[in-house]
């Protein structure tokens, strides 16, 4: 015998919504930046106010923006109105795909595009609430391997990470402002 749909033990279907309250600011931001900065995913864990866990709002190309909070999962619409301002954003310059590869760590991109990549990325954290970690996803010219960049806003000393496919790669204390070679 089967349970009945709306058993909230057995239903596993995702409301779809059209704002997650506070989190509407965030959840603007990574849409626009997803398309300003030419990117397939981009991703913030926001830290909780007061007893809540963590929010993970995940905006993909050509997909719902999910929004998550521990077990509860929102879906709302990918261009649906939203009742909050994008603010001025970096100026992600277009750049050809990376050749990223996830054994060696090696990138091949045009100079300074990974670093340019990192400081959009950090700039753009910084306009999120405090402690909350962003991550942007581009495709690369190897097929089902991305290269990402994360940061935390208002950088709380930790370094941007750079991923390529599962792999990471925390860089140096300030970079990229600082050179990483001697």
């Amino acid at each position: 015998m089967s349970t009945p749909p709306d058993d909230p033990e057995t239903d596993d279907r995702i409301a779809l919504v059209t704002t997650v309250g506070p989190l509407d600011a965030v959840v603007v931001i990574l849409r626009e930046l997803l398309h300003v900065a030419s990117a397939v995913r981009a991703t913030a864990v926001v830290p909780p106010e007061g007893d809540e866990e963590p929010a993970v709002v995940d905006v993909a190309r050509l997909s719902p923006i999910e929004v998550a909070r521990g077990e509860h999962v929102v879906h709302l619409p990918h261009s649906g109105p939203m009742d909050a301002e994008v603010p001025p954003l970096f100026a992600f310059k277009d750049l050809p795909m990376f050749d990223a590869d996830p054994e060696t760590g090696d990138i091949a991109a045009p100079l300074g595009g990974v670093e340019h990549r990192a400081i959009g990325v950090a700039e753009t954290a910084a306009q999120l609430p405090d402690g909350t970690v962003l991550q942007l996803a581009w495709d690369t010219t190897r097929p089902g391997v991305q290269f990402s960049v994360t940061a935390r806003a208002k950088d709380a000393g930790e370094p941007i990470v750079l991923g390529i496919g599962d792999e990471v790669f925390p860089m140096p204390a300030g970079w990229p402002d600082v050179p990483t070679l001697a």
